[in-house]
């Protein structure tokens, strides 16, 4: 249980600082381009939220296990992954984006697997 939860919580940092990066330093033109259609229905101010979220969530899944201590913030990181992949499910839903709905339930899986192997209580 415990190698699976270092590579779930390694993808899942790894994943989210990549993306969150990714997100945050472009603009919304160019996340777009990229593949990004979801942006289409958000301001340039939400996508930079969305993504600072998402960058923050995973360094906190991935650093408190690096460092060996501060692991009630892998809860919190893998929790807030949580609930930003329901909403994006829910988008890509909304938008008949059914494949991508599909890849951020396995991210959702992922993080709830992650959030309760790390609970503090």
């Amino acid at each position: 249980m415990t190698i699976a939860l270092w590579i779930v919580q390694g993808l899942l940092g790894l994943i989210f600082v990549i993306t969150g990066s990714f997100k945050f330093f472009q603009t919304k033109e160019k996340i777009i381009a990229s593949g990004g259609t979801w942006a289409e229905d958000f301001k340039p101010g939400m996508i930079k939220i969305i993504a600072g979220i998402e960058l923050i969530s995973g360094l906190s899944v991935i650093v408190p296990r690096l460092l060996g201590h501060g692991h009630y913030l892998t809860f919190i990181g893998a929790a807030s992954i949580a609930i930003i992949m329901t909403g994006a499910i829910y988008t890509h839903i909304k938008r008949k984006e059914f494949m991508h709905a599909i890849i951020n339930f396995v991210f959702l899986l992922m993080a709830l697997f992650a959030a309760y192997a790390s609970r503090p209580f």
